[in-house]
């Protein structure tokens, strides 16, 4: 709950990687204020269903417009708010649950429009609102409570997937550095374009990878996050590729076509080729 809605009866597991999140999603807007001017309202958030979909009942501060929709379906309902009104900055929360499961189908054809919105997906390998079933990034073989015997499914690799359905931003980030997600949330916003910052966002109840992640040398665990080398050019989609063969996750952005027109700028130039049609002669259209 938040001081926004005290009454609202849903809460976090203390150590959740989505606090993080949260965190930075909220500095990122609150920079997107100052450097733009516009207020906050000019922002919607689209959320999906799960612990990740909550975030938009517990934003602090000023709001922006929240709308939480169905599971899977927040890209659909994203673009309805888009092409009503292209002059909203757009965000997408969601999981790995909702938005790789059942919204995956949904991915390839907004990569494919170039719509012009920001997703953040928080990635915890598993279903945690509904007690820690098995999801779509899961490791293949972990004990679930819907997988007892171990998940027989290869787990999913959403970089290299947004890569491969054509997403013309893709970062990825770690909720236990909320300054560096703040900054690539910040440049998923300004790009224009399908951008996709993919956030490990760790569950402390059913799949803490805390130690995983950010290792332990006492314990000999080598980090498996490591940041995107400065050298590294994000324009080229084959450096993307090699970037993500390499062994752990990589923390930065990782591929940005910043040439590649959006939907909103195609939809503008269309509507200058199009004729334009009076009533009458809309009405006529339907005469048999």
């Amino acid at each position: 709950m938040s001081k926004k809605n005290p009454e609202y009866d849903f809460k976090w597991c203390p150590g959740c990687g989505d606090f993080g999140v949260r965190r930075s999603i909220e500095s990122a807007m609150i920079n997107r204020l100052e450097e733009t001017g516009l207020p906050m309202e000019n922002n919607v958030v689209v959320a999906g269903i799960g612990c990740s979909g909550n975030l938009v009942h517990l934003l602090e501060g000023a709001q922006p417009y929240g709308f939480h929709g169905i599971h899977g379906r927040t890209l659909p309902v994203a673009m309805g708010v888009k092409m009503a009104r292209p002059e909203l900055n757009v965000l997408v929360v969601a999981g790995d649950g909702d938005f790789l499961s059942i919204g995956g189908e949904h991915i390839a054809p907004q990569a494919a429009r170039n719509l012009n919105i920001c997703a953040v997906i928080m990635d915890n390998g598993v279903y945690g609102l509904t007690k820690g079933q098995s999801s779509p990034t899961t490791k293949l073989g972990e004990i679930t409570s819907s997988t007892p015997y171990g998940k027989m499914e290869a787990e999913a690799d959403p970089l290299e997937l947004y890569l491969t359905m054509g997403v013309s931003f893709i970062a990825a980030g770690f909720s236990g550095k909320p300054r560096e997600l703040t900054q690539l949330i910040t440049q998923g916003m300004n790009h224009e374009g399908f951008a996709m910052v993919h956030v490990q966002s760790p569950c402390t109840t059913y799949n803490d990878t805390f130690e995983m992640l950010k290792g332990n040398p006492k314990k000999g665990i080598e980090p498996l996050i490591w940041d995107v080398p400065e050298d590294h050019d994000k324009s080229d989609k084959m450096a993307a590729y090699a970037l993500l063969q390499r062994r752990g996750l990589p923390l930065g952005v990782i591929y940005e076509d910043a040439d590649r027109p959006s939907l909103d700028a195609r939809m503008e130039e269309m509507r200058g080729r199009a004729r334009q049609r009076t009533m009458q002669e809309t009405l006529d259209s339907y005469e048999l």
